[in-house]
């Protein structure tokens, strides 16, 4: 199985780290915060810069007044655990191999590694960011493929976004378009491929 993280393994809010970030910025407006943020966090997510010259890049942007570690804790601090989603992988666990496949960037997965011990149930992933590319790309999905030995017609993935979906079914993937209030849509789709 292979499972996306954001809005699956644990739901984010972005919001949080730009209230924090607009505080410590001459951009005062949350809004305007994410818009010049987007402008490098691409990039970064991508593999196309490091940590160094995304946070230069973002300091730069906002005009962040703020220290490093200050900006690091709060684009760290958005996320909480999905409950019902973290049993399903401790079920599956030892049971089905089980992989990671997002767009991500380092701060944010040594993060969720240091937090939640869950993510040493997982064989294996790829990340974005390590990558050099990212979904819904079609190259994404064949490094992981390669990467973890998996075949799609016999991968069961699920992820928030439903670009991504159609790019993996397009491969040949067993799909779900995961949303946290409809889990129990996820189980039963489990079960009717076979997964108890």
């Amino acid at each position: 199985m292979l499972f996306d993280i954001g809005n699956v393994l644990l739901r984010f809010d972005f919001k949080l780290a730009l209230d924090k970030l607009a505080a410590e910025s001459e951009v005062g407006d949350a809004v305007e915060v994410l818009a010049r943020i987007d402008r490098v966090k691409l990039a970064y997510e991508d593999g196309q810069i490091g940590r160094a010259a995304f946070l230069r890049a973002a300091f730069d942007v906002l005009r962040y007044r703020g220290t490093e570690a200050g900006f690091i804790a709060a684009w760290e601090d958005i996320f909480e655990p999905n409950a019902p989603m973290f049993a399903l992988v401790e079920q599956l666990h030892g049971r089905l191999p089980l992989y990671l496949l997002s767009n991500t960037n380092d701060i944010h997965l040594e993060y969720l590694r240091r937090r939640h011990p869950l993510f040493a149930r997982f064989d294996g992933g790829v990340f974005s960011h390590e990558a050099h590319a990212s979904k819904p790309g079609r190259e994404i999905f064949q490094i992981v493929c390669r990467q973890c030995h998996l075949e799609p017609a016999t991968t069961f993935f699920i992820d928030d976004l439903l670009p991504n979906i159609e790019m993996a079914r397009s491969l040949g993937f067993q799909c779900h378009h995961y949303h946290h209030e409809q889990h129990g849509a996820l189980i039963a789709q489990l079960r009717e491929s076979g997964v108890k």
